[in-house]
């Protein structure tokens, strides 16, 4: 697959072949984002929406990182610096730009509401903070199997196994709200579907073709020894489009839900598939206890304000910005 790649690459695509992978993946990501317009009339909604659909759509990138660079059993932590990356990017910079520009009042923004608003605000709220508690299980799962400094075939299965079953929880969950509004889901739910299993193969081969030439190339900082840090940056822009998004559309449990949900498609399931496919023991990074600490905070911070205050306060996300811009000065290899 990358000897193919590299050939079209270097030989049909020259030197504009990384600009090209790269607006190839960023057309498909934007197409997957379009078609969650559709199924989230189609019987997923708000944050079932966030956490259940949009996270493998905006994380596809960094699944398929781990799938390429498994592939290569490359025994290294670029796969576990792009997971950590993405999640402290989503929970502090991600939340707290839009937070900054529109505001985040998650629920109870208006203090008369009818009785079927103000249900389905709770059942919401309840639902963001299951998601935020999860990520908190699933971070200290990671901390925990790697803290002895490497990841194994056995880690590897237990992180896609509480993955698959937190993944379960969400698909029986959506089964029982359809059954209680009396809905089926509508076939027209299958095609869109094959569409994002389309952009998700479009995703695929511009990742495998960025790696092969990432692993080429060495223009100053971008090199193959800083893949990690580059490829968290590039897969986190569909986030960056969702945040944007749907904070301008005034959606801010949707972006909650979204950056939080795409944090799981990274810990656990990123980690436990490239863990899985490496086989032998694969090495962890530098960063992994910096990177610990600033999620398990973010985590615990964003689950207080949402269950006590219901909303994310712009001063908060000042603070957000400014801890991710401390945890690039501290995190970034010199």
């Amino acid at each position: 697959m990358s000897d193919t790649v590299s050939v079209i690459q270097w030989q049909v695509l020259g030197a504009a072949a990384p600009w090209i992978m790269m607006l190839l993946f960023l057309g498909a990501s934007a197409f997957m984002i379009w078609r969650l317009e559709c199924l989230s009339e189609k019987g997923f909604e708000g944050t079932v929406l966030g956490t259940l659909i949009m996270p493998y759509c905006s994380g596809i990138g960094n699944l398929m990182f781990a799938w390429v660079m498994g592939r290569q059993s490359a025994a290294s932590g670029e796969v576990l610096t792009n997971s950590l990356v993405n999640n402290v990017t989503n929970l502090t910079l991600l939340i707290g730009l839009p937070t900054v520009i529109w505001g985040a009042p998650l629920f109870g923004k208006k203090k008369k509401q009818k009785k079927a608003i103000v249900r389905t605000e709770k059942i919401n709220r309840l639902s963001l903070l299951l998601t935020l508690t999860a990520g908190l299980f699933f971070t200290g799962a990671v901390w925990a199997l790697a803290k002895d400094g490497s990841l194994n075939l056995g880690d590897g299965i237990v992180l896609v196994g509480i993955f698959l079953f937190w993944q379960c929880f969400h698909v029986f969950d959506v089964m029982k709200s359809n059954v209680r509004q009396n809905r089926s889901m509508p076939w027209s739910v299958y095609p869109e579907l094959i569409g994002l299993a389309f952009g998700a193969v479009v995703t695929y081969y511009t990742i495998d073709g960025l790696v092969v030439w990432m692993n080429e190339v060495e223009f100053g900082w971008i090199r193959r020894d800083h893949i990690g840090w580059l490829s968290a940056w590039l897969m986190v822009l569909p986030n960056a489009l969702l945040a944007l998004y749907y904070g301008w559309r005034e959606q801010p449990e949707t972006v909650y839900a979204s950056q939080v949900g795409d944090g799981h498609i990274c810990i656990p399931l990123c980690i436990g598939v490239y863990a899985m496919l490496a086989g032998a023991a694969s090495g962890v990074p530098p960063i992994l206890g910096l990177s610990i600490m600033v999620l398990v905070a973010a985590l615990a911070l964003h689950l207080l304000l949402v269950a006590v205050f219901g909303k994310l306060p712009r001063m908060v996300g000042w603070l957000f910005l400014a801890a991710y811009g401390v945890y690039l000065w501290q995190g970034l290899p010199r």
